[in-house]
């Protein structure tokens, strides 16, 4: 009985850092800037938010599926494994943040600067959506694609 309750123990302990979300900082970002802020497996998807910083916040895991976010810094963000499906960011930069994993299918980004973004391991993306965006030598893209240069 007494390793059982251990377990339960140890099992919640590893189930509550797992997540880390911040939820005071999700909120905080959901209605303005939030740079540097916590934002792991943050919820916006639908969320109208352009012309906002979330340069090095940490969205991996974030829903940003149908979310509209022009103009919008995420500059050197952790955003890995995030799901941006159909979601529009046009004019936004990405420059210096990992995009490892991250899905941005039907997504538009014209205008999107990509400079020294890491997507090697984006998936969803076409030849066509990067030709409306714009990087440098340091962007890493997934086999076959380019960017133009900024």
């Amino acid at each position: 009985m007494k390793r059982l309750a251990v377990a339960v123990v140890v099992g919640i302990a590893i189930a509550s850092s797992a997540s880390a979300q911040n939820a005071a900082q999700i909120s905080r970002a959901r209605a303005t800037s939030c740079p540097g802020c916590n934002l792991f497996q943050a919820d916006f998807g639908g969320l109208e938010a352009g012309g906002r910083s979330y340069a090095k916040a940490r969205l991996r895991q974030a829903d940003l599926s149908a979310a509209v976010m022009n103009r919008t810094n995420f500059s050197g963000a952790d955003m890995r494994d995030v799901e941006a499906y159909g979601g529009v960011f046009s004019s936004s930069s990405f420059a210096g943040a990992d995009l490892t994993n991250a899905s941005f299918v039907g997504s538009y980004l014209e205008g999107a600067n990509f400079s020294g973004a890491e997507m090697g391991g984006a998936v969803g993306l076409t030849q066509a959506q990067l030709n409306t965006a714009c990087g440098d030598a340091s962007t890493r893209l997934p086999r076959g694609l380019r960017i133009p240069a900024c």
